[in-house]
């Protein structure tokens, strides 16, 4: 499959680059006009923050930029006719596994970390399984 990987510079944009490649897929990293590149299926990294509850209401007042701008993101994906999946983490850590648990439209009960691996595998996960079209995914460790 070719994937195109926007980020793929940052901690989990290399996960996701090197798990890809691991498993076979052809990778596109960056390009300078990405409007010239032709999608079947977007899978973005948003953040678990968004999902309802005190401490996320807490972690948006502290990051409320990112949050913003996260949600911004979000409503363009959700607008823009493609094939998306929006996944939402909590805290991300440098552990070193692949498992995660989802849930579409919540974060899944007690999950608080996940790690960056975890993620790249759910994202990847959710290109070649074919599933959350169009949905907003919590994932936990």
């Amino acid at each position: 499959m070719k994937l195109f990987v926007i980020g793929a510079t940052g901690r989990t944009g290399r996960e996701i680059v090197e798990q890809a490649l691991a498993r076979g897929h052809r990778v596109t990293a960056f390009v300078r006009s990405p409007e010239s590149i032709n999608l079947q299926r977007l899978v973005v990294l948003s953040a678990a923050a968004h999902f309802p509850g005190i401490p996320n209401r807490i972690a948006s007042l502290i990051m409320r930029n990112h949050m913003r701008d996260s949600l911004a993101m979000e409503e363009v994906m959700q607008r823009n006719g493609l094939d998306w999946t929006i996944a939402r983490p909590p805290r991300l850590t440098q552990e070193d596994y692949s498992t995660y648990r989802s849930r579409e439209g919540a974060a899944p009960k007690m999950g608080f970390t996940v790690s960056r691996k975890a993620v790249a595998a759910f994202m990847l996960d959710v290109i070649e399984q074919k599933k959350h079209f169009q949905k907003i995914v919590g994932i936990a460790k």
